[in-house]
């Protein structure tokens, strides 16, 4: 059964539509109005084997933060729908992704607890059109509205763009390890029994 959210937000500074299938192909139809920011979340997709749609309308004039920080928010919102209960899920996920010379580390937990942690740190202050310290804003806001650990380690990278798309294809394979169903899990992993 495929796992489908539908998920939106709407404030004066964006709307957002997302729609996300964690049992996908890596199909994406994207629009956020920041040509980089859709780069990202194409890799994310694609390599985390996601079906995503995401169509935003923000206050680009004023500049990027508020639509890449809502757009983590509703995307953290779509993946906590579609993972659902959690019965049969790994969990967690990890990866260890190379692109060139940039090598980042990423671990996710389905907790149900939001943290966010990274010592990601870039020496421009944007990428094409989005500015590299919305990085952070974006996975915080995905870790905390999914209710997940989220770490990453920058282990290394001198090339902005490397570092930026390393980190969103590792989350991509972390997360896809993390909401794959494992035979042996009958109920949620968990010595609590509940998540």
């Amino acid at each position: 059964m495929s796992r489908i959210s539908v998920a939106e937000r709407n404030t004066k500074e964006t709307k957002i539509q997302i729609q996300l299938e964690l049992d996908g192909s890596g199909d994406t139809e994207l629009h956020t109005g920041i040509g980089f920011f859709d780069h990202m979340l194409d890799g994310f997709a694609r390599h985390g084997f996601f079906d995503l749609k995401i169509h935003v309308n923000g206050d680009l004039e004023v500049d990027c933060h508020h639509t890449v920080e809502d757009t983590g928010i509703v995307l953290g919102n779509a993946i906590r729908e579609a993972v659902g209960d959690k019965k049969g899920i790994r969990r967690y996920g990890s990866c260890i992704l190379p692109m060139d010379e940039a090598l980042v580390l990423c671990a996710v937990d389905l907790s149900g607890r939001p943290y966010y942690v990274s010592d990601a740190q870039f020496t421009v202050p944007r990428v094409g059109d989005m500015d590299t310290e919305m990085v952070k804003e974006f996975f915080y806001a995905v870790s905390y509205s999914a209710q997940m650990n989220l770490h990453f380690k920058v282990l290394s990278g001198s090339n902005n763009h490397h570092i930026c798309e390393a980190m969103f294809k590792a989350f991509a394979k972390a997360l896809d390890a993390a909401v794959a169903y494992d035979g042996r899990i009958t109920d949620v992993l968990s010595t609590k029994g509940s998540l």
